[in-house]
């Protein structure tokens, strides 16, 4: 087929040498055998790339290479892709036009995994020179969609496919020398092929227009009727791929287009509801997904609720394990078997926060597998039954009663579902389960005994879902008997010896100690004997997970661990672990964030334990700075998460030691080691460098000299505009610490007063797109810094008082508040008239306390308000107390005004 892409003169010169073509194809034969040494081939590879026309080899390879094996021509087209990646811009231009020339006459190529190749390497290209830079390629696409062969017709819709996959906009643009915009030329070719008899045009046109949903072009906007009556089709077609990206196309229409798809909705619902029982598990599962979708941008709810009978019991039929679900093959697994390293899920360790808001960490049924069918429905009926609330529980609950009812060893998946069922309308149906909940609770305990391991793993699920109420019930008759029943039975599965079983025990356990809190102590020896001896069984990936179940413990009971006869329990192993644990073992990670907890809840009791692990963490970031810089010299490679983790100890330690740490830091060199952590260019190191920055101020300021300077200028920058918007927690961070320093060193924050008040206005006048510590922790350290250095703020204060005092009203009362209204009456003092504009404001704020514990500080208070109110006169100030709500005039009453 002649395309439109004749190769120029220059690069229709190029020929290959007989002799490279045969040493790049053994090297390429060399790189796809299994088991040859790669890292002599990578070097060899390397050694290729610089002769300019190596790419021109491999692009004769994937396009002409007949005789060599298909293997070989896709490895040369691999490569050749990655190498566009990296270096198409810098190649000569003869190189690049005749790489250009040679894809296209690829596109229908008769080999289907050649084809597949020379998409994928054409839409990287494109990607690097855009449709400007490439007009042949439409022209050669275009050709192909018209050409009616089927090799043709597919290879384009193939690349059309990736690119609209990767950069759908860039087909949507205008271009000089095209009549048209390519996806208005694309468009009424690709919705024809909804009707083509070839699965795999039907396929790719439908993938590639699902791809314009959120960017919706006009091309697709003109023709939504026609796409829309496709879908209708399309839903019943043969091909599961293809009622798959059906399901996928309403699901993303309900979530960004939801007006198109109303007119259409209960058409849609019932299609939907059918596909959610489809014979194909990943259509039903896409389909599955609109139920969360629908109810997630607020449609109205009603539309759902007729089907409400028929959806309910399709999705408690597919929360049944199937019996290829991967689950049931690792529940066969005791803790005899060895973890395999993708057991291992990678872990994320969340940077300290100071502030009102500690994120919620979700808790995830099993997330030990993929998502699948069975999980998606969980979390359908969970957020059907957050949306309809006890409305569901007519259907729902005879069907759980059957399926309990059925005893049989064979229906133990339907038992299994049930138990689910239960945890997961835990939150929405509360209000109607109340009343069943002791008798349903009575019923589960059993369950954490049964024969069948899934039956008491997810039972363990279950009863964390009502921690809450478990506790709440422990005032009530039986409530103390039933909550050590589920305490003991849980503590006995985190001693099971299946490790899906340990796994869900554990983890429930964590749930309900955050819950339980003192009402733990009275158990502790108990608790710490379970989660001891389960510590010197558990495999690693069950151990990190204990280690968390041991840290919450530490932060329920708090200074309750405090005694000789717990600590003789778990810091004994504890400590030997940690000695064992090589610098470089990432399993330190949850050991460091468990010392964390410890260290907080031990206090001055953490002393004894002290020197050897402010120690340790002082060599890992150490260790890890010069990883960063020279791996080898390091003996380890760089993980900043080692750095992150040793900083939140070294934290903890702080707020456990207080003025105790005080010697370790002046033995050590943490000041110069926090001062590069706190410029490091990872935002989490920078969040968890900052929280210590502020820690070690409020304790001993004096070793941060005599480099204080560079460490407020370090925090000051984190405070810009473009920094709060790149990095919201470090902001937070920095701006907590500057307000603690201001506290401990007084005038010699001077220096950076000015440029970080100019950086908290903005902040506290725009608070609608920020998170609530944020505008909190500006208005304490503005008033932190107002109080210290009243002189230099208070000329300033007619730009921020209303919107300051605005967020002052927000915060609980604690000492920081105090310091803050410290602020507020040093500023007033030195600027009366500065605030008379703001006065309603500013009574608003003093109003805003149930009551001012410092003396001192509500007299101040009544000082200045009685001031205005001499200043205003009796007119005026009667005049400012009625734009006020009476409540607040009557809280102010107590200042005496």
């Amino acid at each position: 087929m002649a395309t439109a892409a004749g190769a120029t003169g220059a690069a229709a010169l190029w020929q290959p040498q007989e002799e490279g073509l045969r040493e790049i194809c053994a090297v390429l034969e060399a790189h796809i055998s299994p088991n040859s040494d790669q890292a002599r081939i990578w070097q060899q590879l390397q050694h290729y790339a610089q002769f300019p026309d190596f790419n021109n080899y491999l692009v004769f390879l994937l396009a002409r290479g007949q005789g060599k094996s298909f293997e070989v021509r896709q490895a040369a087209g691999l490569l050749l892709k990655n190498n566009l990646r990296a270096a198409f811009v810098s190649m000569p231009p003869s190189s690049q036009q005749y790489i250009k020339s040679e894809l296209l006459p690829c596109i229908g190529a008769t080999n289907r995994a050649i084809r597949s190749t020379v998409g994928t390497v054409i839409s990287v290209l494109f990607q690097i020179v855009g449709v400007t830079g490439w007009i042949e390629l439409f022209q050669a696409l275009h050709q192909c969609l018209d050409s009616n062969d089927l090799d043709h017709m597919e290879g384009a819709m193939d690349a059309i496919y990736k690119i609209c996959e990767d950069v759908p906009e860039e087909l949507d643009v205008d271009v000089p020398g095209l009549s048209e915009r390519p996806i208005n030329v694309f468009m009424p070719r690709m919705l024809q092929f909804f009707q083509s008899p070839h699965a795999s045009l039907r396929k790719l046109s439908l993938g590639c227009i699902n791809q314009y949903i959120v960017v919706m072009p006009s091309a697709l906007y003109m023709a939504m009727d026609q796409y829309l009556q496709g879908l209708f089709v399309l839903v019943k077609d043969p091909s599961a791929d293809v009622r798959k990206l059906v399901c996928s196309a309403w699901v993303q229409l309900v979530e960004v287009r939801p007006s198109i798809l109303e007119p259409h909705l209960k058409n849609v619902t019932e299609l939907i509801l059918q596909a959610n029982k489809d014979s194909d598990d990943e259509v039903a599962l896409e389909a599955c997904e609109f139920w969360s979708a629908y109810c997630d941008v607020s449609m109205p709810p009603e539309g759902l609720r007729e089907f409400l009978p028929r959806l309910i019991p399709t999705l408690v039929s597919n929360m049944v394990y199937t019996d290829d679900d991967e689950s049931l093959a690792d529940a066969e697994e005791d803790e005899s078997f060895p973890d395999r390293d993708q057991d291992l899920k990678p872990r994320f360790h969340a940077s300290r926060l100071h502030g009102s808001e500690n994120g919620e960490e979700d808790d995830d049924d099993d997330a030990v597998n993929a998502w699948n069918l069975r999980k998606c429905s969980a979390a359908g009926l969970d957020v059907l039954s957050n949306v309809f609330g006890d409305d569901i529980l007519p259907t729902l609950m005879p069907l759980i009663q059957q399926n309990l009812a059925r005893t049989d060893d064979e229906s133990w998946k339907e038992r299994e579902a049930a138990v689910l069922s239960i945890g997961a309308i835990a939150e929405g149906c509360i209000t109607g389960l109340y009343p069943h909940l002791p008798q349903m609770v009575a019923f589960l305990i059993p369950l954490l005994d049964d024969k069948f391991p899934l039956i008491r793993s997810i039972t363990c699920w279950t009863l964390s879902r009502y921690s809450k109420f478990i506790v709440q019930s422990l005032g009530h008759p039986n409530g103390r008997e039933q909550f050590d029943k589920i305490l003991m039975g849980l503590l006995r599965r985190i001693l099971d010896t299946n490790k899906r079983v340990q796994e869900a025990a554990c983890s429930a356990f964590a749930t309900l100690e955050e819950e339980a809190a003192e009402e733990l102590v009275p158990r502790l020896e108990v608790i710490l004997q379970h989660l001891m001896c389960a510590y010197g069984k558990y495999q690693r990936r069950n151990l990190r997970i204990l280690y968390d179940a041991l840290g919450t413990l530490a932060d329920a009971v708090g200074a309750e661990l405090n005694q000789a006869k717990y600590l003789d329990i778990f810091m004994p192993p504890l400590i030997a672990k940690w000695q064992q644990l090589p610098n470089s073992d990432k399993d330190l990670f949850p050991l460091l964030e468990c010392f964390t907890s410890i260290a907080q809840a031990l206090g001055p009791g953490f002393s004894q334990f002290a020197e050897p692990v402010f120690v340790r963490c002082i060599s890992l970031i150490q260790t890890q700075q010069l990883a960063k810089v020279d791996p080898a010299a390091a003996g380890a490679l760089y993980d900043k998460e080692f750095i992150v983790c040793a900083l939140d100890l070294l934290s903890g330690l702080t707020e456990g030691l207080g003025g105790g740490i005080e010697s370790l830091v002046a033995q050590s060199n943490l000041r110069d080691l926090l001062l590069q952590c706190c410029v490091d260019e990872a935002p989490d190191v920078r969040q968890s460098a900052l929280a210590l920055l502020g820690d070690i101020s409020r304790v001993c300021p004096i070793h941060l000299q005599p480099r204080l300077q560079e460490f407020l200028t370090a925090a000051a920058k984190q405070l810009t505009p473009q920094s709060v918007k790149d990095a919201v927690s470090v902001a937070n961070n920095a701006c907590w610490a500057i307000g603690e320093l201001a506290i401990k060193i007084g005038k010699e924050i001077s220096p950076v007063v000015i440029s970080v008040v100019s950086c908290l206005v903005p902040i506290l006048t725009t608070p609608e797109s920020l998170n609530k510590s944020l505008i909190e922790n500006s208005a304490i350290t503005l008033g932190r810094l107002s109080w210290v250095c009243p002189d230099i703020v208070a000329p300033h204060m007619e730009h921020f008082m209303q919107a300051w005092c605005n967020a002052l009203c927000m915060i609980r009362d604690d000492f920081e508040k105090e310091d803050a209204f410290h602020g507020l009456c040093a500023m007033v003092a030195a600027n009366p008239t500065g605030a008379v504009s703001s006065l309603a404001h500013v009574c608003q704020a003093c109003a805003s306390w149930n009551e001012i514990k410092s003396e001192g500080l509500h007299n101040e208070v009544s000082q200045i308000l009685n001031g205005y109110k001499q200043m205003l006169g009796a007119a005026g100030w009667e005049q400012c107390m009625s734009t006020l709500e009476p409540g607040v005039v009557q809280r102010l009453a107590r200042y005496g005004v």
